[in-house]
């Protein structure tokens, strides 16, 4: 049984910063609160279930931040076609709801390692699709909303969508063993 890896030291944001090094610093310190309230439970703890009948878990909150990582930033502001990786048509919650279901990775282990690749790698991927863009106000299309969407506001959705999740971390990390905190 292995656990969940360490995560590197957040850096909490600026003061004083440029309106885009703050957007980036704050979605940072976000990205990584999730990854520490994750570090160190193990596989089994990572997909314990809240309280019934929600579905959410740590594990699923980071099989779902993937997924909105993967849409905002590849979907929306690069136009790429990149099909989800844990919901489908008839699961439009598989990234929470799919967590034990993996048939090429039946053991949860082997899971949650290639899980947490695919989010690092799904961040790495965020990253340098922003910093390809010169200014926050560059756009992608939303095919959902059928609406130009700013880099600016992707930027502020995800803070805010990491946010809300985090605070979901907060409850679920309590709940398992007592661990509490920023």
């Amino acid at each position: 049984m292995t656990e969940f890896p360490a995560v590197p030291e957040r850096v909490d944001p600026p003061f004083r910063d440029g309106e885009r090094a703050a957007l980036e610093a704050w979605l940072e310190f976000h990205r990584a609160t999730l990854l520490h309230k994750c570090a160190g439970l193990t596989a089994e703890q990572l997909g314990r279930r809240s309280v019934p009948p929600s579905t959410m878990s740590l594990r699923g909150l980071v099989r779902h931040m993937t997924e909105v990582e993967r849409s905002w930033f590849r979907r929306v502001l690069d136009g790429q076609q990149a099909a989800p990786l844990y919901y489908g048509p008839d699961d439009d919650d598989g990234d929470f709801d799919g967590v034990g279901r993996d048939p090429d990775h039946p053991d949860a282990d082997t899971a949650v390692a290639r899980e947490l690749a695919t989010f690092t790698g799904e961040l790495a991927t965020s990253r340098a699709l922003a910093a390809a863009h010169d200014s926050l106000d560059d756009t992608g299309a939303s095919p959902r909303h059928g609406q130009r969407v700013s880099l600016r506001w992707i930027h502020l959705h995800m803070i805010e969508e990491y946010a809300r999740h985090n605070g979901h971390a907060d409850l679920l990390r309590e709940a398992i063993d007592g661990v509490t905190g920023d």
